[in-house]
């Protein structure tokens, strides 16, 4: 039969709250074989669920299908705490078992008085006799960590199938709680302990005893002692196999003259939830020295002993020996920790330690007797030791089996008869016959036998009984005839296996019953057949016949259609003739395949019924076009993908099946650009695209089916070329040749130039943006990032004079992005009278590299630096002068004063501080015989910077026009008489001749200093016509051909022009000055 399926046991149920009742889960090992499988539980009405409804034919059928051999059993395995209320549930055989609610009797054949069952739902309740772990008899005599088990027997008989019942064989689990207290022997424990013991010798203490069991059973132990004690003695647990062991350790040197005895109290506590505990006194004497202790000449003994053995019959002796002498070597022997049935049935001499019957011996009550001895010597201080005794009850064949017949099921005994229908099945149960022996062994191996010729037989109902406990159906072997035989006598025999053997009778009477028996049969169980779709109504699909043995009204039939829920009201069938017809046209795309269950019905009572699969294959016709998923598709792809790369993907099914379903594609007015793979409906593109030259491509794809004739259907397909930045930003304006002329005027926030360009990508690869890369030394500008418009953002400075080359990056914002470099040439000054100047700064930009900034005057700040030390020296001159000539008025006054006043008209005859000739004086620039003119007034510092501009702007080298250059170079050479005035002041001053160098540092700003002399110290000279400029320049300077300095007049006032060079463009550049 088929193999065992098993669900693992839920673990322990934790102790029920206090006053209510608890609800335990079966366990779940269920050790179901598979054809005793009925089908998936169903929930209970009325328990959490709704019960399945089924028509009563279909269950019927169904469970008949289903139904398992009489023979098989099953195990079932729960689990429950001991001592539950009344009527606690502790599992429910419907729902673990599989089977339904309803159609089922469920009786409890062993398992009273602890248990009932529910008849209908099959669930386990308690009753009011409480189950007590403790007080159960398959539960006395133990050993540590076996189970306690209660088993059970419940039948199930289907009512509706009326077959052979079903026996399921259970186990319950009882466990333990903690219901009782772990306790000593004696209140009082008595110990005797030699003075001279070592410190740390251990004495065993006699254990204290839980009945309950497990984690509930002793778990610890604990030693009280006063303060005269508390140094002297300690406590520890040890773990043998008979449990937990205390044993007393001595701390301290014992002096017995001192002090004879100790009371200690010793405590025990169990493992429970709440723990259990006890304790008792623990009394400690010193005694004088005994050296050695007993031992045993074995650690156990074992023994056999034959039940029902005689009083006195000697078991096994058990001998220790002392190698002390006198008192102290003579050993008593009694038991230790032994069971009260052990001390019942046997006895020790306490002399000899031989161990003999003193009680009637029954296996069958006990098959093994555990127990320990312990050996003490009669010293003053007594030892003692302890051997492991295990007697195994030997088995005498003294029972004779013992046969019970009751009934099974649906099948009730009576006064030793049972009423059984003709129309039950071979092997079917029409009672359970339990063979049992109390003997083990051969003894209790039985064989069970039917006498006579009857049409049955017994077949083993249990896979888990033993040889002495045996469970059979008794069951019948062939089909019953109630015309041909109405009872019959059944005589079990017994035997057992013992020598002699022993056997015993029992008998059954069984009642044939006579009922309808024979139910109709189709003459195919399943027809298959197959019919075209679009049919006509009411075309017939098939025909079904059936046959019936009984006769009369049993054999008349009656023809009914269940079909399933999706051809329901498709299909009729006649009642009388069993023709099925269709009701309405089929279409195989919406439903391939129908099953019909056909059942025929005998006109008997009760009514007898057959049934019979009807199956229906619609056949395919081309009746559907290739449909496209989409109504157009529209794929997207990258510029620049290399030929024959799948752009796209369509999607093409059909409604029909086999060829005509089988679909070819083609690429309508083709032009070689694409293709399309069949199979995967996969688009390859020929070329490659390139957005800028064509961004859509569109065509019609065709799908064809296989049919006959074929059809066919169409789709749209266009492809959208993506962008992919393959192009950089183009510069359309301004170009890098031009320039723009900025005047100082100009307001802030004006746009001064406009940067535009263009990308030919689109998208964020066609989204410019603008910034100033370099040329914007000063921040005079700013660059809008998305417009492009230069704006003015600063005040335009005397040093900003000059060409400014800004360069712009415009950069695209694809990845990674794509710049264009454009130069933007501002012009900073009045006007733009100097074409020529301004075409050789713009070469000049050209030819400098783009990290070099070009922005304004680079000699400004250096002109204005040498500017401001030649005022300085100037200025000094002047007022030293002027306190000279300021001394000499004074004295002259002085001395006028001294005399007797001034006389009118009268003439000096000489001028006392009239400033010598310098020997070294020019050519014809002395004036004899006039008097010193007092110095002309110094004119404005500001009136002299406009002049000074003006004037240096017709010294530049580059163009005669005034304003078109900040860059002023002269002549370092003097022509031939021109005035020196450092060899002047030298000759005319009194102050130190201060003697300036053309490369000298100048001021920060242009001054003018004029100085009017006397007439016999003018000098006279003219400009030279033929110096050129300086052609030192900044290291990326360019040389140009200036034109001669205009010719001066004479008189005209020093100009100085010295701009301050910017940080590091224009470093090591050599500037000049010019006198005139």
């Amino acid at each position: 039969m088929g193999g065992s399926r098993s669900r693992p046991v839920p673990g322990p149920l934790p102790a029920p709250p206090a006053g209510q009742t608890p609800l335990l889960h079966p366990a779940a090992a269920f050790l179901i074989p598979e054809p005793a499988r009925m089908g998936p539980p169903r929930p209970s009405p009325g328990r959490g669920g709704q019960g399945l409804s089924m028509p009563p034919l279909l269950l019927a059928l169904l469970l008949l299908l289903l139904a398992p051999s009489p023979g098989h059993t099953t195990q079932v395995v729960y689990k429950v705490l001991e001592e539950q209320p009344p009527n606690t549930l502790i599992g429910s055989l419907a729902a673990d078992y599989g089977l339904p609610d309803v159609g089922h009797l469920y009786k409890l054949e062993v398992g009273a008085p602890y248990l009932r069952v529910d008849g209908k739902t099959g669930d386990i309740f308690t009753t009011e006799t409480s189950i007590d772990r403790e007080g159960l008899r398959e539960c006395q005599n133990q050993f540590p960590g076996e189970p306690c088990i209660l088993e059970f027997e419940v039948s199930i008989t289907d009512l509706v199938q009326n077959g052979s019942p079903r026996l399921l064989e259970g186990q319950i689990e009882v466990q333990d709680i903690n219901d009782n207290t772990p306790n000593f022997a004696s209140p009082v424990i008595t110990l005797t302990i030699p003075e001279n013991t070592n410190i740390g010798s251990l004495f065993s203490i006699p254990v204290a005893s839980d009945r309950d069991a497990g984690p509930n059973g002793v778990a610890s132990y604990e030693l009280q002692a006063g303060p005269e004690a508390h140094d002297l003695f300690g406590l520890q647990v040890a773990e043998d196999q008979d449990g937990k062991q205390p044993q007393l350790i001595v701390m301290g040197n014992l002096d017995r003259e001192r002090q004879d005895s100790y009371d200690l109290t010793i405590k025990v506590q169990d493992g429970g939830n709440p723990p259990r505990a006890s304790s008792a006194l623990l009394r400690v004497t010193v005694m004088d020295t005994n050296d050695n202790a007993p031992k045993f000449e074995r650690p156990s003994y074992e023994a056999e002993l034959s039940e029902n053995s005689p009083i006195g019959h000697s078991v096994i002796q058990v001998k220790a020996n002392d190698s002390d002498q006198g008192a102290n070597a003579e050993i008593d022997y009694m038991f230790h920790q032994a069971p009260e049935v052990v001390r019942r049935l046997l006895r020790l001499d306490r002399n000899t330690g031989l161990i003999t019957v003193q009680g009637p011996v029954d296996r069958e009550d006990l098959s093994t007797l555990r127990f320990s001895v312990l050996a003490k010597d009669r010293g003053t201080n007594p030892k003692s030791a302890r051997a492991q005794v295990v007697v195994t009850v030997k088995d005498m064949n003294d029972n004779a089996p013992t046969i019970e017949i009751r009934g099974i099921g649906l099948v009730t005994h009576q006064d030793g008869m049972a009423n059984i229908s003709e129309d039950v099945s071979e092997e079917t149960a029409v009672a359970l016959v339990q063979v049992s022996d109390r003997d083990e062994g051969e003894n209790a191996a039985v064989t069970c036998v039917v006498a006579g010729d009857v049409p049955f037989q017994l077949r083993q109902a249990s896979e888990t009984g033993s040889d002495s406990k045996k469970k059979y159906f008794l069951q019948t072997t062939s089909p019953l005839d109630y015309e041909k035989v109405k009872d019959y006598t059944i005589e079990i025999v017994a035997v057992d296996s013992g020598n002699p053997p022993l056997s015993s009778t029992n008998s059954l009477k069984v009642q044939v019953v006579d009922i309808n028996d024979n139910a109709p049969v189709f003459t195919q169980s399943v027809t298959e057949v197959s019919f075209l779709e679009n049919n006509k109504p009411g075309e017939v699909v098939a025909e079904v016949t059936a046959s019936d043995a009984d006769s009369g009204s049993n054999a008349e039939l009656v023809y009914s259609l269940e079909p399933e829920p999706a051809a329901k009201g498709l299909f009729t069938i006649s009642p009388e003739t069993g023709e099925i017809r269709v009701k309405t046209s089929l279409d195989r795309e919406q439903r391939e395949n129908y099953e019909l269950k056909v059942v025929a019905a005998d006109r008997g009572s009760p009514s007898l019924q057959g049934t019979a699969t009807v199956l229906i294959n619609v056949l395919d016709y081309n009746d559907n076009d290739p449909k496209f998923m989409l109504s157009g598709y529209n794929f997207s792809v990258m510029e620049n993908m290399p030929a024959l790369s799948p752009v796209g993907m369509v999607t093409v099914i059909d409604g029909d099946k086999g060829e005509n379903a089988r679909i070819q594609l083609t690429v309508e007015q083709d032009n070689g650009d694409f293709v399309i793979q069949n199979g995967t409906g996969t688009i390859l593109s020929s070329l490659s695209f390139d957005r800028e030259q064509q961004s859509t491509y569109t065509f019609q794809l065709k799908a064809v089916d296989g049919g006959v004739p074929p059809r066919s259907a169409y789709v749209g397909v266009t492809i959208n070329v993506l962008d992919e930045n393959d192009n950089a930003p183009f510069i359309t304006a301004p170009s890098n040749t031009s320039h723009r002329l900025l005047t100082p005027q100009t307001r802030l926030g004006e746009t001064v130039s406009q940067v535009t360009a263009e990308d030919i990508d689109s998208g964020v690869n066609a989204e410019l943006t603008y910034s100033i890369a370099g040329g914007n030394p000063y921040g005079l500008f700013q660059i809008g990032s998305h417009s492009g418009a230069i704006t003015l953002e600063k005040e335009i400075e005397r040093r900003h004079h000059g060409l400014h080359r800004l360069v712009v990056k415009v950069s695209d914002r694809g990845k990674p992005p794509r710049y264009g470099t454009a130069l933007v040439h501002l012009y900073v000054n009045e006007t733009l009278t100097n074409r020529t100047l301004l075409e050789n700064l713009l070469g000049h930009s050209l030819d400098t590299p783009l990290d070099i900034d070009i922005a304004g005057d680079p000699e400004y700040e250096r002109s204005k630096q040498r500017g401001n030390i030649l005022f300085g020296v100037v200025a000094g001159v002047v007022a030293v002068a002027l306190l000279i000539a300021l001394a000499v008025l004074v004295r002259y006054c002085r001395q006028r004063e001294a005399k007797s006043g001034y006389q009118a008209g009268k003439k000096e005859t000489k001028d006392l501080y009239a400033p010598k000739p310098s020997s070294k004086a020019s050519k014809g620039n002395k004036s004899k015989g006039k008097k010193s003119k007092s110095p002309k007034p110094v004119k404005p510092v500001e009136d002299e910077d406009e002049a000074g501009l003006q004037k240096s702007l017709k010294f530049n080298l580059m163009s005669d026009a005034p304003g078109d250059s900040p860059r002023i170079h002269l002549p370092l050479n003097y022509p031939p008489g021109s005035p020196d005035l450092g060899r002047h002041y030298r000759s005319n001053s009194p102050l130190p001749s201060i003697q300036l160098q053309p490369q000298s540092p100048s001021a920060s700003k242009k001054h003018q200093v004029v100085q009017d002399l006397p007439p016999a110290n003018t000098f006279v000279g003219t400009g030279d016509t033929t110096s050129t400029g300086s052609e030192q320049y900044s290291d990326y300077s360019y040389r140009t051909n200036p034109p001669k300095y205009p010719s001066k007049q004479v008189g005209q006032p020093l100009q100085l022009s010295m701009p301050q060079p910017p940080p590091h463009p224009y470093q090591g550049a050599i500037w000049t000055e010019v006198w005139e």
